[in-house]
């Protein structure tokens, strides 16, 4: 262990005047304060509320959905790899939501919480069911061409397509969101 060299008094009296007053330290602890509370996600809760604000617009053209019974949907850039998983039902669908029985208001706004709140858990595939409408008055899809139109339009939806038949078929969507960074 080296010794420190000696501090004359004129040194010391010309440190101590430099730093001005002090208080000793009785601790090398650092305070520990109560945990944080948690950071209010306002960017997000305003992405929301303006997806939302977007999608309850009712305006569908008619190039904006598929007229057949099977529905599919990639964002430019998307590998056909990745579609082809999709269909196939290859990708592990981490949460669901059943739309039966539901008015277009209601599908609407159920689908917009939905999709935030699988994208806040880090879900990557969700399965949508939005039903055939073999029971309505119409006999045709009633929320088939909206849900179609509405993932389409939200930001955070990369693609989908028709299930499987033994998770809905055409009356089922497997779809692809955004990851969150």
């Amino acid at each position: 262990m080296t010794k420190l060299p000696k501090i004359s008094d004129e040194e010391s009296a010309l440190f101590k005047s430099a730093i001005g007053d002090v208080k000793p330290v009785h601790s090398n602890l650092a305070d520990i304060q109560e945990k944080r509370p948690e950071a209010i996600p306002k960017k997000a809760q305003e992405d929301d509320r303006a997806v939302l604000k977007e999608l309850l617009s009712d305006e569908i053209t008619p190039d904006e959905f598929d007229s057949g019974e099977h529905l599919q949907f990639a964002r430019s850039g998307m590998q056909k790899s990745v579609t082809r998983k999709l269909k196939k039902g290859q990708y592990a669908r981490q949460a669901s939501l059943d739309l039966h029985g539901y008015t277009q208001v209601e599908a609407r706004k159920a689908l917009t919480a939905f999709i935030a709140q699988a994208q806040r858990k880090q879900a990557r595939c969700v399965l949508v069911i939005h039903g055939k409408s073999r029971h309505s008055a119409e006999k045709a899809p009633v929320l088939k061409p909206k849900v179609s139109a509405w993932l389409r339009s939200h930001p955070e939806v990369l693609a989908f397509c028709s299930a499987q038949p033994s998770e809905g078929g055409t009356g089922a969507l497997y779809v692809l969101l955004r990851q969150l960074k």
